[in-house]
């Protein structure tokens, strides 16, 4: 469960103010997967971060019940002098889990080949996210935050990221942002829309893709 309580944040950009939350309250319940819907510049990946914890809202509070993950595929908090296996050794220990599970699990879903066990500072751009996100999948989590990480990699690696996000669905909820209406609609069964620091709930998906489409001034 995650509660949103008068939720505020604002940024001051060139001595202008934007105002990402203004007020928010706002409980997404244990188990629903529920889409994050907003224009370019709305807030929602800020919104991410203020649930992940990596960024502190002006006002206001988030409560937690049940275990949240980081933004899956974040790349920001890998040491880049370690390979990509004793970063998951990392994050293993950080989150109690089993080491040896994990690293089978990450080297053989990131099919990253002899660079698992290299510096992670020699990966492209794109071998990180895959690394990312087999982290991610590699944990269990009570709710995912997801944004727009299964875009990256080859066609193969997209489809099977999709597939292992669904099982992971099956017992679990998520938060969810993605600009693609297809994955929004085939993995969340609500969503919310993020406009002008205002959140809106809609129990239908194709609600909430409706009323997103009018503030894009989609017909």
């Amino acid at each position: 469960m995650i509660r949103l309580e008068n939720l505020s944040k604002t940024y001051v950009l060139q001595g202008a103010s934007k105002v990402v939350a203004d007020q928010i309250n706002m409980e997404f319940t244990s188990g629903a997967s529920v889409a994050l819907l907003g224009r370019n510049g709305a807030g929602k990946s800020t919104l991410m971060r203020m649930i992940a914890g990596g960024l502190s809202p002006d006002r206001g509070r988030i409560v937690l019940r049940g275990s949240v993950s980081w933004p899956v595929g974040f790349q920001g908090s890998f040491h880049p002098d370690l390979t990509g296996a004793q970063n998951s050794r990392f994050v293993a220990r950080i989150y109690g889990v089993d080491t040896g599970e994990l690293l089978y699990f990450v080297e053989d879903f990131a099919g990253l080949g002899a660079h698992f066990h290299q510096p992670v500072r020699r990966y492209s751009a794109g071998m990180k996210a895959r690394l990312a996100f087999a982290l991610s999948m590699g944990i269990h989590f009570d709710t995912y935050l997801i944004d727009e990480v299964t875009s990256v990699g080859d066609g193969a690696f997209r489809q099977k990221s999709q597939a292992v996000l669904r099982t992971r669905l099956q017992r679990s909820g998520a938060l969810i942002v993605s600009h693609s209406m297809e994955m929004i609609r085939a993995l969340c069964q609500s969503g919310v829309v993020l406009e002008q620091g205002r959140l809106e709930y809609f129990d239908d998906i194709e609600a909430a893709i409706h009323q997103h489409n009018l503030n894009m001034d989609v017909s």
